[in-house]
């Protein structure tokens, strides 16, 4: 597939100089409420819930399933609204929607309800996402010695909903104790951390509209014109160890915190444990950008897999705190930069042009990962082995992701 030269990918620069750290870190709250809160948060909602509710795991790991697949459903809508409204509107409307389906959580305690919500959750989380990593790619095509650390900052973000969430729910928990469902004043208070967060968003929504790409002349670059559509079969490595990806890492997103619990671990440790992983996940912007500009086929994808099964593991073959923390710390610093890692791979290799496809492509394999492995592993931690062994799995498919994405060459 022609592609144009990385130099080349650029569109004309604005009047003024962008000021694209701070522009990448408010648009960093975009990945914060898509991602940190909207969907990791129920990892620390899950245990309280599933004890006052009568959950079994499988019903559990159920919640997410059907924020994941409400993720598929809106990354196959979001191209066709990236065609008629530009990014940035698409960013706060999703921003909105999210904030209020979060809100919606506290008022239900039927799971059929609670469903529902996860899966409109998840589709306003993909609105949110894909328009955001697109408006990230476009700021790190200006500052091309930088992208990947821009990248970073934008995905880095999750880490800050991560690490408020761990600061933010067990306070609440603990302040609604004598109320009944006092899971119900969480969702309450995440809903309004989505919301100051959309606030945010507005800056940079508006400030990067100026960087959508002008018609640019093929002949004026002797380069072929990009062809209409995503060739998906060029991008098949890539695209089945990222959907692995999917189905490993959130067997340990949604349950290692239960296990901690089951393991003995005290509330205060446990919120140490999960807003260290967030600011891991914030550090690993810096710690993995270098690799992101030069890995121009599979490579990052496969290595950064292949670590991340690895601190999957952990727990799952020994409950020593130093072994978990290291564990948290990895998972951390690696799993948000496997998704940096796609967006890379689709500014490398493809034409501006199709880079709302091709990160939209990524996302819908991504997300159907996500169906498949919370129920899964829940399924698996309600027999024999519990929740250790759902982690093995998911270690496993982490595994496999890797040998895959391994394949992948450059276009």
């Amino acid at each position: 597939m022609p592609t144009r030269p990385a130099s080349l990918d650029v569109s004309v620069a604005p009047t003024a100089p962008l000021p694209a750290l701070w522009l990448a870190a408010a648009l960093s709250m975009g990945a914060a409420i898509s991602l940190g809160i909207t969907r990791f948060s129920y990892a620390l909602l899950l245990p309280p819930m599933r004890e006052d509710l009568g959950w079994s795991y499988t019903l559990a790991g159920g919640m997410n399933t059907a924020n994941a697949l409400g993720y598929l459903l809106g990354a196959l809508v979001t191209p066709l609204l990236l065609r008629r409204v530009a990014p940035g509107q698409v960013l706060l409307v999703g921003a909105v929607l999210a904030s209020v389906f979060m809100g919606l959580s506290g008022f239900f305690t039927a799971a059929p309800w609670l469903l529902l919500q996860r899966l409109l959750a998840g589709v306003a989380s993909a609105l949110v996402f894909i328009a955001g990593g697109l408006l990230a790619a476009r700021l790190g095509a200006h500052e091309p010695g930088r992208s990947g650390l821009l990248l970073g900052l934008y995905y880095g973000g999750t880490g800050w909903g991560i690490s408020l969430s761990a600061l933010l729910v067990p306070g609440v928990l603990a302040a609604a104790g004598p109320m009944p469902h006092p899971w119900a004043w969480a969702w309450w208070a995440l809903a309004l951390a989505c919301a100051a967060a959309t606030a945010v968003l507005w800056w940079p929504a508006q400030a990067l509209q100026v960087l959508a790409p002008p018609p640019v002349s093929p002949t004026a670059f002797n380069i072929t014109p990009p062809p209409a559509r995503l060739r998906w079969r060029a991008l098949a490595p890539a695209l089945l160890g990222y959907g692995l990806f999917g189905v490993g890492y959130i067997g340990y997103m949604t349950f290692v915190v239960a296990l901690l619990r089951e393991q003995g671990a005290s509330g205060g440790a446990i919120t140490a444990f999960y807003a260290l992983l967030g600011l891991a996940v914030v550090l690993s912007s810096r710690i993995w950008a270098g690799l992101l500009d030069r890995s121009r086929g599979g490579e990052a994808l496969a290595r950064l897999n292949a670590l991340l099964g690895l601190a999957t593991v952990l727990p799952a073959v020994t409950g020593a705190w130093p072994v978990v923390l290291a564990s948290g710390l990895l998972f951390g610093g690696v799993f948000l930069s496997v998704v940096a890692s796609t967006t890379a791979l689709v500014r490398h290799n493809l034409p501006q042009a199709l880079w709302a496809s091709g990160i939209s492509a990524f996302t819908i394999v991504f997300a159907a990962g996500q169906i498949v492995g919370p129920t899964v592993v829940g399924w698996i931690a309600d027999g024999p082995g519990g929740l250790a062994r759902g982690l093995v799995f998911s270690a496993c498919a982490l595994w496999v992701g890797a040998l895959v994405a391994w394949r992948q060459k450059p276009l």
